[in-house]
């Protein structure tokens, strides 16, 4: 009986083959890869990679797509609108769901936060980055461009939303139909209202259990006085009557003000960084036109670049023949460098020179924090990455600064905690970088009264933003602390326990008004340093979650204000210094001793740790010594020898303590440093 045949993979190996074979079957492969295009040599290309011309396109570009002829859809087929509410009121789910009814995006099972593309916002589950897309709707025969920005609905991050308006002629303002109307609702139909937008009032997750949106309804016209009928009533995650809000926005929001026969003028409002292309820039067009191959400058740098694409966001990058007035998208120009991008700069033609649009107002941050990193030889790497991502969040400002314990660094400027919780975050996450961020704190004025300082700053008012620069009170005539009107709307069982949390934070009630019959709206002034930490911790647990809390600038009072020392052994440590209010001095100065108290390894000397303001000691902790048990050896006999013996240890111990010095460990700093207090 003969054997079976082996398979073809097992078939026998064949003898070694010649030494001409080798170098004939070699010359044929460099044949092959010398070919001027993988499609002339398909053996070359990997089974993985599309064949044809397509292969040789760079796989990270969006070259590769057919291109879109934008031209027919005129000015007045567009319409450009955002999404605003407050936070976790269904702004992300119901741009889904107008992405998936206009066959922008396939519909499946997995479409959540599809335009939220940060690892941090799907972590979180909040939006921070305002996110554009532009979708195509048949509405009664007629073809429509829609760009829709989707917005964050976080105070923090309110900068995000201004700037999205300022690139639309309309907004849906979603409301939950559960919790009603909360405080940011409040202060993002303000933003619409004052950029006099056309406003689409949407009340979502109806299809909850104990959604109410008849009274929803009486909120609405009670305070922002929009009729009922206005109302559309939605689920947007089950995708209920969502396509009446599509209809809504080609009814009720205008086309924009522009023609493409104009010379071009675009607004750069918004813009990120890519390794391989430079940067690309975000435009909204309020005339003319834009293609490959123009030559464009920027109104701010006054620079000359060529267009190398133009596109718009699907949400993806979607190449096109050429952008039209009216329209939103994005340009690669060929910018290399992440200063040459600024947000609300005016881009035109070479040549066609137009009055530059007005931008954007410039934020002002409300607090500050300290950065450095970790290890001083990471430092150029650290000031890349922060380069890098200021330009796609331009509301972080930056200024050099430099510290004798964490060696240089950054003081960075924020619009609140979670803004910089999240700056934070974005930096770990995304340029892989380990930072140290110190405690923070508000930017303080005082008015001075001493000539010599006056000309020595060349002005009688100064900023302080770090606690180092603070001028002695014999030469400041007034110190001044910034202030916020806050907002909180409460259901009114609560109201008690928060009028007194508010008066413990030094507020003073403005206002206070019944939205409907179980929920109120209060009106603070709150100094910014009593609310940065953890006052909203403290208001969502003493609510139950119900409250809602945001705020608004409101210029500086006056305030008795000055700056606690802490010393090691009667050294002052620079980076331990805070500006407090005297109320609040002798409480945070004694938490502050007792955390170092922890923090401080035991040294063989007595450590006196000291909270101080000015000469005066408010409080104090005594960091005991190591001791060598030096009566050990005694085993009776007279008392004097064991008191000479310990006569000698002190004297030794307090000669260690004259010319001992105490260095606090990095890690002591960051866990004295840390911003959630430990009780």
């Amino acid at each position: 009986m003969g054997l079976p045949s082996l398979p073809p993979r097992c078939k026998r190996v064949s003898p070694a083959p010649s030494a001409m074979a080798l170098a004939g079957r070699t010359a044929m492969w460099w044949a092959r890869l010398r070919s001027p295009c993988p499609c002339a040599a398909p053996f070359c290309v990997p089974p993985w990679l599309p064949a044809g011309p397509a292969a040789c396109e760079r796989l990270y570009s969006s070259r590769g797509k057919e291109k879109l002829d934008m031209s027919t859809y005129p000015v007045e087929n567009i319409r450009n609108f955002s999404i605003i509410a407050h936070v976790d009121h269904g702004k992300s789910t119901l741009a889904d769901r107008l992405l998936e009814i206009t066959g922008t995006i396939a519909k499946t099972a997995h479409n959540k936060q599809v335009l939220d593309k940060l690892q941090v916002e799907r972590e979180r589950g909040i939006t921070v980055k305002a996110q554009s897309a532009s979708l195509f709707y048949n509405h009664e025969g007629v073809n429509y461009l829609l760009n829709l920005i989707d917005t964050p609905g976080h105070v923090d991050f309110s900068y995000e939303v201004s700037r999205s308006l300022s690139a639309c002629q309309g907004v849906i303002l979603v409301v939950d139909a559960n919790e009603g109307i909360q405080a940011q609702t409040v202060a993002n139909f303000y933003l619409a209202f004052e950029a006099q937008l056309a406003i689409i009032p949407v009340i979502n997750k109806i299809d909850l259990k104990h959604a109410d949106p008849e009274r929803v309804e009486k909120q609405i016209e009670k305070l922002f006085d929009i009729p009922i009928d206005k109302c559309v009533r939605i689920s947007a995650k089950q995708g209920t009557n969502v396509e009446k809000v599509l209809q809504k926005i080609i009814e009720k929001i205008p086309p924009p003000q522009c023609n493409t026969a104009d010379p071009l003028k675009a607004l750069v409002f918004d813009s990120t960084f890519d390794h391989y292309r430079g940067v690309i820039a975000n435009i909204a067009l309020f005339g003319g036109e834009i293609q490959k191959g123009h030559k464009i400058v920027s109104a701010h740098t006054k620079k000359r670049y060529e267009v190398n694409e133009v596109g718009i966001l699907t949400p993806d990058e979607q190449p096109t023949h050429k952008l039209y007035a009216g329209q939103v998208g994005y340009v690669i120009a060929g910018m290399k460098e992440v200063t040459e991008a600024q947000i609300g700069d005016t881009l035109f033609l070479y040549k066609q020179p137009v009055e530059p649009l007005p931008g954007f107002k410039s934020v002002k941050p409300m607090v500050f924090a300290g950065m450095y990193p970790v290890d001083q030889t990471e430092y150029n790497n650290l000031k890349s990455a922060l380069e890098k991502l200021t330009l796609n969040d331009s509301s972080v400002t930056i200024h050099r600064d430099s510290s004798l314990a964490l060696g240089a660094g950054w003081r960075l400027g924020f619009l609140g905690l979670l803004h910089m919780e999240v700056f934070n975050q974005r930096l770990e996450q995304e340029y892989n970088m380990s930072v140290i961020l110190t405690a923070p704190t508000v930017p303080y004025k005082a008015i001075l009264s001493s000539a010599k300082l006056i000309k020595e700053y060349g002005k009688a008012e100064i900023t302080i933003i770090n606690p180092a620069q603070f001028p002695e009170k014999i030469s400041v005539s007034e110190y001044l602390e910034p202030t916020v009107l806050g907002t909180i709307v409460t259901p009114q069982e609560y109201i008690g326990k928060i009028i007194v949390l508010c008066q413990d934070r030094r507020a003073v009630q403005k206002d206070m008004l019944y939205i409907d019959e179980h929920r109120v709206m209060l009106k603070y002034l709150f100094p910014l340093n009593e609310i940065v930490l953890d006052f909203y911790d403290a208001l969502k647990s003493l609510s139950s979650g119900y409250a809602s809390f945001d705020y608004e600038n409101a210029g500086y009072q006056a305030a008795d204000l000055i700056k606690m020392d802490i010393l090691l052994n009667g050294n002052p440590v620079e980076e331990l210094a805070t500006i407090i209010h005297s109320d609040k001095a002798y409480a945070t100065g004694k938490l502050l001793c007792e955390r170092l108290k922890d923090a401080i390894p035991r040294q063989l000397f007595e450590i006196a740790i000291q909270a101080a303001i000015g000469k005066r000691i408010i409080a104090r902790e005594t960091l005991k010594a190591y001791r060598k048990n030096v009566v050990a050896k005694c085993y009776g006999g007279d008392i004097t020898r064991r008191m000479k013996l310990l006569k000698r240890q002190a004297e030794g111990k307090k000669l260690m303590r004259k010319i001992g010095n105490v260095e606090v460990p990095r890690d002591a700093f960051i866990r004295v440093l840390k911003r959630e207090p430990d009780k």
